[in-house]
């Protein structure tokens, strides 16, 4: 299968990677200079739970020069989703599928409404504990399940298509028939982690040693699944608080991934994440003080970004 690989981070090169690696036609798209340079050069080096391997692809930071994809896996941060789906249209066929692959909320929906709902899927990853070494070179500490399913619902043929190329990477994949549910049970977790870790500078496993940081975090969880249940969303746990706990207990040396764009002076994903939980908060009645002022303490932090250094 030819597979486009639309922003190949830390997630998207180790999809990149095992996915190359396993004898499927792979394009890394990405903006970073350097590593495409570096994965053309010296190819893909992917390395952690999965072994240690470099591999051999096609690097580019114009999606234009793919052909053609059969599978177009949109891998980019939020923020970038919708200049990421406009930038695969010129290689899709009728047929092609689009893999939208974000954390938070809201992200599937810009795909969909650029690129058509009928050709999107959604992804839930998580517990890989990914990030870049370097240019061309990735580390991942886990290998969890990737949960996939289809945009509008349903168990489809081209969506075990999509599962049985995953399974030949070496991913431990499942199917839902709703994903949406899945994208909220890996949103409890990240609201539950990612702006506390963000805020305190702390890793997932010190978050529930320290008795302060983990009242933020369960809280932050807490509103979640209040919100969640509020919606109608079929959570498959009963207590948030033993759920998000056994969840950070397999990846306790993790820095979340917003931790690890502001230890880069980046700004991060908080909207699609914490702050996600105030607006659906509101679409119900209800309110999200918690994760209110993780967010707003978190924009604070970024409003000084690019002109101090962060």
């Amino acid at each position: 299968m030819r597979i486009a690989i639309i922003g190949t981070g830390a997630m998207g090169s180790v999809y990149a990677g095992l996915l190359a690696d396993a004898g499927h036609d792979v394009w890394a798209v990405d903006a970073w200079p350097e590593h495409v340079e570096a994965m053309r050069a010296n190819g893909l080096r992917v390395e952690g739970a999965s072994g240690d391997r470099v591999v051999k692809l096609n690097a580019t930071a114009d999606a234009s020069d793919v052909a053609h994809a059969e599978l177009v896996i949109i891998a980019t941060k939020a923020a970038a989703v919708e200049d990421a789906a406009r930038s695969a249209e010129p290689i899709l066929q009728d047929d092609s599928i689009v893999l939208a692959i974000q954390n938070g909320l809201g992200s599937a929906d810009r795909i969909a409404d650029i690129l058509g709902p009928e050709r999107v899927l959604m992804g839930v990853v998580g517990g890989f504990g990914a990030s870049m070494k370097g240019p061309g070179h990735a580390h991942h500490n886990g290998m969890e399940f990737v949960r996939l399913g289809e945009y509008r619902g349903g168990l489809t043929d081209r969506l075990e298509t999509v599962a049985e190329t995953w399974r030949s990477g070496g991913f431990k994949v499942l199917t839902f028939d709703d994903i949406h549910k899945m994208v909220w049970e890996k949103l409890i977790c990240n609201v539950t982690y990612s702006g506390t870790c963000c805020l305190t500078g702390l890793r997932v496993g010190e978050v529930q040693a320290d008795a302060h940081a983990w009242s933020i975090a369960s809280s932050c969880a807490r509103e979640a699944d209040t919100v969640a249940r509020a919606k109608g969303i079929a959570l498959e746990f009963d207590d948030v608080v033993d759920y998000v706990r056994a969840f950070g207990q397999k990846i306790p040396n993790v820095r979340p991934s917003m931790l690890l764009d502001h230890l880069a002076g980046r700004p991060s994903e908080v909207d699609v994440i914490n702050g996600a939980i105030p607006r659906a908060a509101a679409e119900v009645g209800l309110e999200a003080p918690v994760n209110t002022v993780v967010t707003a303490l978190i924009r604070a932090k970024e409003s000084g970004f690019g002109t101090d250094g962060g």
